[in-house]
């Protein structure tokens, strides 16, 4: 019995501990500038402005948040429809890669390379599209 998971399964798994670095690394960085109090309280009222650290990994959270359901979307149709592998896994794999490169470029604010790696996350949701379509 071959129990192995297509590549765009395996990604979407991958991608959950992604999302999951990504909101540590917010919530980690924002309770550095914020401290303590404030992550354990309520969390009424206007917060202070987030630095520059904070402030970049809240800014590329959201940013993942724009494409993942796109790409859970994707994952999952192509593995019910049984379309998996192909430019579908290429899809994944590059969108999987980009959104990974895209967290430090993001941070250390390296222009022009971190809008390349959206555009390649954006590439790998529209080869993902093709397969399934």
């Amino acid at each position: 019995m071959n129990t192995s998971l297509p590549l765009e399964l395996v990604l979407l798994g991958w991608s959950v501990v992604l999302l999951l670095v990504h909101i540590g690394l917010q919530g980690q960085l924002a309770t550095r500038e914020r401290g303590t109090d404030w992550n354990a309280g309520p969390r009424d009222g206007d917060a202070k402005p987030l630095g520059l650290h904070a402030g970049r990994a809240e800014r590329a959270l959201r940013n993942f948040l724009e494409t993942y359901p796109a790409f859970i979307a994707l994952a999952l149709a192509l593995a019910v429809s049984g379309r998996t592998g192909g430019i579908g896994a290429v899809g994944a794999a590059l969108w999987f890669a980009a959104r990974l490169a895209y967290i430090p470029l993001y941070l250390f604010g390296v222009p022009y390379i971190r809008s390349l790696a959206w555009l390649v996350s954006l590439l790998g949701l529209l080869l993902m599209l093709i397969r399934f379509l």
